[in-house]
């Protein structure tokens, strides 16, 4: 009997490492992939450098946030990038906003700008992604000069992939829900369920061995119908209703809560009925 509780405790041992080390193993695969930058354009020694950063998502407005910071090389700029040398134009692919202008030897801050996203749909959370197109060009002294386009990412709900690029300078990027997002929901599915049908079983339960109005029992139903609530407003992302999320888990998960508790509470009535005229 002592060594079946010490082979127990070994085993719930091992499961809880075994699940960290998992948790480990992603968290540093998201890093990994947080951490990673992609570049496209020329690395010639008179040329702008383009640092855009993915800084949010926002799927429901589709688009995305880019903060640009822009830093001329060589002779087109001046104090190691800070200023450009003459009158600096950079222009951009996003529908959203125009071109920028950066006076000669003024400091050259960096600005937050939106590019509108294509393809993908809220309501396919969480399994939903998104592209565009990123594209930087730049003129000084009215003549064309080289861009070094490079693009990173900081938003840690979204992971992104670069599906193409143009010779151009363009690159074709994808946004997809992170791996930490992704199982999150996939936990919320699981649970919103999981509730459900604990809260049905509990109704069977009193209605089958006809046990009246057990109150405590209801409250617990009727905390679990607002606690569904809650928990899917907990969504990473704050997706709007009436996405994958609800249709597959969510609503149906408050529905059997729902019948459950009417269910119970009218045949606990009817019982109580029926013992008091009996």
């Amino acid at each position: 009997m002592r060594w079946n509780g010490v082979a127990w405790a070994a085993g719930v041992l091992v499961g809880i490492g075994l699940a960290a080390g998992a948790g480990v193993w992603v968290h540093s695969a998201e890093r990994t992939a947080g951490d990673t930058w992609h570049s496209t354009g020329t690395d010639e020694p008179d040329r702008i450098d383009v640092n855009a950063t993915v800084q949010k998502v926002d799927a429901v407005a589709r688009e995305v946030t880019l903060r640009v910071l822009v830093v001329p090389r060589g002779r087109l700029g001046e104090d190691d990038g800070v200023a450009p040398a003459s009158d600096l134009t950079l222009l951009n692919s996003s529908s959203l906003r125009g071109d920028q202008t950066f006076p000669a030897h003024e400091r050259i801050a960096s600005a937050d700008l939106p590019i509108a996203l294509t393809g993908g749909a809220i309501t396919d959370y969480p399994f939903d992604g998104y592209e565009s197109h990123i594209q930087f060009a730049a003129v000084q002294d009215g003549k064309p000069v080289p861009v070094l386009l490079t693009v990173d990412k900081v938003d840690s709900l979204f992971g992104l992939a670069v599906t193409g690029s143009d010779s151009s300078g363009g690159l074709d990027i994808r946004l997809t829900r992170a791996t930490s997002v992704l199982v999150f929901a996939l936990f919320m599915m699981f649970a919103m369920w999981a509730i459900a049908v604990a809260v049905a079983l509990g109704a069977r339960h009193l209605i089958v061995r006809r046990r009246g109005l057990v109150w405590p029992a209801f409250g617990f139903m009727a905390a679990s119908l607002f606690a569904l609530a809650s928990f899917r407003n907990a969504a990473p992302g704050s997706p709007p209703i009436g996405t994958l999320l609800d249709y597959t888990a969510f609503l149906w998960a408050e529905l059997t809560v729902a019948l459950s508790v009417f269910a119970s509470v009218v045949a606990g009535a009817v019982m109580e009925r029926a013992n008091r005229t009996g």
